[in-house]
């Protein structure tokens, strides 16, 4: 198996695991102000967007340093990927939950599988074309708007139904 498709596996992986325990830290910490920056303070879906975005940016930066050298455009395709998966999630939960009308957790778990997976599937091709290598400051900074997005929005969201718990209303 070559160095970026284990790398991409391994990825896979550590994203759906630490997303998946993402999760719970909030709660785990007694509700601390500063692990509410990085983890999900409530069951609006801008915060479940925090499940794919931080353990990608974790983790792609361990993929930059390790692939980098071989695949010198990794830093563009892992941030646009981070951006993907992202952004994946409120695309996808609000299609399905449109189309049928309501929101199940099984829909809600397959939301972020498939986040992940076509994220790094993405990753993987990009990786291997080096399309996105002009843009790499662009998609860095970019990825630090989101970052900043979500400490800001985290404790003073928006009066959007992305923010909304579901169920509450605006």
């Amino acid at each position: 198996m070559n160095k970026l498709k284990r790398h991409t596996i391994i990825g896979i992986i550590f994203v759906l695991i630490t997303g998946t325990l993402s999760h719970f830290v909030y709660e785990w910490s007694d509700n601390n102000t500063l692990a509410g920056f990085l983890f999900p303070i409530n069951e609006s879906v801008w915060e479940h967007m925090k499940l794919v975005f931080f353990p990608m940016l974790l983790y792609s930066f361990y993929m930059i340093a390790k692939l980098d050298s071989d695949f010198p455009c990794s830093a563009a395709t892992t941030m646009f990927g981070v951006l993907l998966g992202t952004f994946l999630v409120p695309i996808l939960f609000y299609t399905y939950s449109g189309f049928l009308g309501y929101t199940t957790r099984f829909f809600d778990i397959g939301t972020f599988v498939i986040s992940v997976l076509l994220s790094f599937w993405v990753i993987y091709k990009l990786t291997l074309s080096c399309k996105l290598a002009s843009y790499e400051a662009a998609l860095k900074t970019l990825v630090l708007v989101m970052a900043m997005c979500f400490f800001l929005f985290t404790y003073q969201p928006l009066d959007i139904g992305i923010f909304a718990e579901p169920g509450s209303k605006q």
